[in-house]
């Protein structure tokens, strides 16, 4: 997919709305082409990148790099720059109502056995598998690494990363490095269950606050 990307507070976002994004994720996912992943970023987000600088290459290295905060949108508008803010929550149900089709495999990484139940109930599934990962991802390469053989071992257009942050990322990207997989791998945080309808929003003004106010100062140099 051809795009050029916009730079904001030093990381580099493909400017998609979730409409667009969804619709480039069901093209590039239903060719079953070699793995990609996609990142979202919000504030807090933001403010981990910049404390732990390791973490910015799996931003960087993203097939898609979405902006998933109104706030980070807002003040990109205000800095002379179109980046639309695409919810993690409306790509992914997007995805499930517009694209993914009854009989298509999904994988889910991460949440609960009952999560899974109800996104095969609620989108009337029938080949979700779910992988029940390991604790300790962020650390542990051995536990991610069994994520990402579920990944390989089970072929499918979409694969839900539903992890947090920067686990999901960390499997992604070790899981498109290591080849052998196919699809693209949604690094979709808890959005899997706002659309099941059990997780309030986030808090967009105390992230406001954070961003405004976090002694960040590499950001002094943008």
């Amino acid at each position: 997919m051809s795009r050029t990307r916009v730079s904001f507070f030093g990381l580099s976002f493909d400017p998609l709305n979730a409409k667009d994004a969804a619709s480039a994720m069901a093209a590039r996912g239903s060719q079953l082409k070699p793995l990609v992943y996609v990142a979202t970023v919000n504030v807090e987000r933001m403010l981990r990148r910049d404390r732990k600088p390791e973490l910015r290459g799996l931003h960087k290295n993203a097939w898609l790099n979405l902006c998933d905060s109104r706030i980070l949108a807002t003040l990109a508008r205000y800095s002379g720059l179109t980046l639309p803010a695409a919810s993690r929550a409306d790509i992914v149900e997007r995805l499930f109502i517009q694209y993914i089709k009854r009989d298509d495999r999904v994988l889910v990484i991460g949440g609960s056995a009952t999560l899974a139940s109800a996104m095969r109930e609620r989108f009337n599934l029938n080949d979700l598998r779910w992988f029940d990962a390991p604790h300790n991802l962020s650390a542990d390469p051995k536990a991610r690494a069994q994520c990402v053989d579920f990944i390989r071992n089970n072929p499918a257009p979409f694969v839900f990363l539903a992890l947090g942050s920067p686990q999901q990322e960390l499997i992604a990207h070790e899981a498109m490095m290591a080849g052998g997989s196919v699809g693209v791998a949604i690094c979709c945080g808890t959005a899997l269950k706002s659309i099941a309808g059990s997780t309030k929003p986030s808090n967009g003004f105390a992230r406001l606050h954070r961003l405004i106010f976090a002694p960040v100062r590499r950001w002094a140099t943008h």
